[in-house]
């Protein structure tokens, strides 16, 4: 059952299908599920449930009434969210990220603070969304 799962509203549907198309077959082995451009929908499964979905923007906008306001929050500002995977290897996936396009907003680095073997990386999507690498 899809109970719970992360899905990212995106300005540019076919460049963020782009992105993660190669970043999740790379990192994780995983194909979109589906991707329906006319619906700016996309969804990747892992392990048979829901594991990420891409929606366009506007039309969460429109469906909820907000088309009419601005598009992000004036710059500079703190994430409000953030996609995170488990990988074996953070440097390893890390530099297969930017090679997809992701810009590092924190390069890999040990977390003993966070737990005492932990392990990770942050990036940006190509729209600026934060993804955080971890291993442990």
């Amino acid at each position: 059952m899809d109970a719970l799962y992360p899905r990212l509203l995106v300005r540019d549907f076919p460049a963020a299908v782009a992105f993660y198309r190669a970043a999740l077959r790379e990192l994780h082995g995983v194909d979109p599920v589906k991707v329906v451009p006319e619906a700016s929908y996309a969804n990747w499964d892992l392990a048979g449930e829901a594991g990420l979905v891409l929606f366009g923007r506007a039309a969460i906008a429109a469906a909820v009434g907000t088309a009419g306001l601005p598009g992000t929050a004036a710059p500079p500002a703190q994430d409000s969210a953030m996609l995170v995977m488990r990988v074996d290897d953070v440097d390893d996936a890390a530099a297969r990220l930017v090679r997809h396009g992701a810009t590092v907003a924190a390069p890999p680095q040990d977390r003993p603070g966070w737990a005492p073997t932990l392990r990770t990386a942050h990036l940006r999507d190509p729209e600026g969304h934060l993804i955080e690498l971890q291993s442990y």
